[in-house]
């Protein structure tokens, strides 16, 4: 599935194409992808200008003229084709996003096409999406924070809400493995297994820790939770800059792969040796909550309470 600089790059890809269009007809050839589509979308749609576009946590949004929002979520097979009016003559059509395999062209997963309007010509912009398991809803601008999708995420990773003192007090007392923490999206919006995994292994703090061993006695952060925060941001950051990560199904708009995956230092490198310098360690692979965590064993140490013995650290 998609995770958040997957979704920032297909957003990016799709703003020049979108923004500023007017959305002469939206057709819809079939009744529903994961979920039926909210009622008279097509018509709510057709006829309206898009004025923006943004992305919160692994969500696509698409901002219309009159307040609405159209809310759309890429599931593990969907993708966005752009194609101009003047396909046909042979111009070529792009896809935003970044995955290994790529994503299908097969017109028969074509199940939602935008037909635009705008300054350059007319284009489309179409969805495809073989597995069905993406879906798009409308809600108000002004309603989007209060919506069953959102309403219980927390900050964003690049966001100036997230802080070492937020997730202090997020993991204060909590028994609850770190990688788990990091996965809650109550506690940060948009964080995946894939760039938790990389977080991690930057700040060299172990996955099954306990998040709480993170935070003071008086519920301060300690100076691991600070270089954990930076970590994440940079991670992320890495990431969109390099066009997301080229696994399973993801691909740019553009049609092109990302590299991200090139600079994986932990995800998918079982029994390979650790990138930290001097390290000396081979990652190893556990599974947390039915997911694959990567991880070093030697630099990602467990921080030993008194009551443990030599070799308890990981439970392995």
């Amino acid at each position: 599935m998609p995770e958040l600089p997957e979704v920032e790059t297909v957003k990016r890809g799709l703003t020049p194409a979108m923004e500023g269009t007017r959305v002469t007809r939206l057709e819809l050839r079939r009744g529903d992808l994961r979920f039926p589509f909210p009622d008279a979308f097509a018509d709510r749609v057709s006829g309206r200008t898009i004025v923006g576009l943004g992305r919160r946590a692994k969500y696509l949004l698409v901002d219309l003229d009159d307040g609405n929002t159209l809310i759309s979520h890429l599931g593990m097979s969907g993708s966005f084709r752009i194609e101009e009016d003047r396909i046909e003559e042979g111009a070529a059509s792009g896809m935003p996003g970044e995955f290994h395999h790529a994503r299908s062209k097969d017109e028969k997963h074509d199940h939602v096409v935008f037909h635009l309007e705008g300054t350059s010509g007319p284009r489309r912009v179409v969805y495809n999406d073989p597995r069905r398991f993406g879906f798009m809803d409308m809600v108000g601008r002004a309603d989007l924070a209060a919506h069953p999708f959102f309403r219980d995420l927390g900050p964003e990773p690049t966001g100036n809400e997230l802080s070492a003192a937020y997730l202090a007090e997020r993991f204060r007392d909590k028994a609850q493995p770190l990688k788990s923490a990091l996965l809650d999206q109550k506690n940060i919006a948009g964080l995946g297994n894939i760039y938790v995994c990389e977080a991690l292994w930057r700040a060299h703090l172990s996955p099954i820790r306990a998040a709480g061993t993170l935070v003071t006695a008086t519920g301060r952060p300690k100076a691991q939770l600070d270089l954990l925060v930076a970590s994440i941001r940079d991670v992320i950051a890495d990431a969109i800059a390099a066009g997301g990560s080229s696994l399973r199904d993801h691909i740019q708009t553009d049609g092109s792969l990302g590299y991200f995956q090139h600079s994986f230092s932990a995800y998918d490198r079982e029994s390979q040796a650790c990138r930290t310098p001097g390290c000396g360690g081979t990652v190893a692979r556990i599974v947390q909550a039915g997911r694959s965590t990567f991880y070093c064993a030697t630099c990602q140490k467990l921080a030993r309470s008194k009551s443990e013995k030599p070799g308890e650290q990981h439970g392995l």
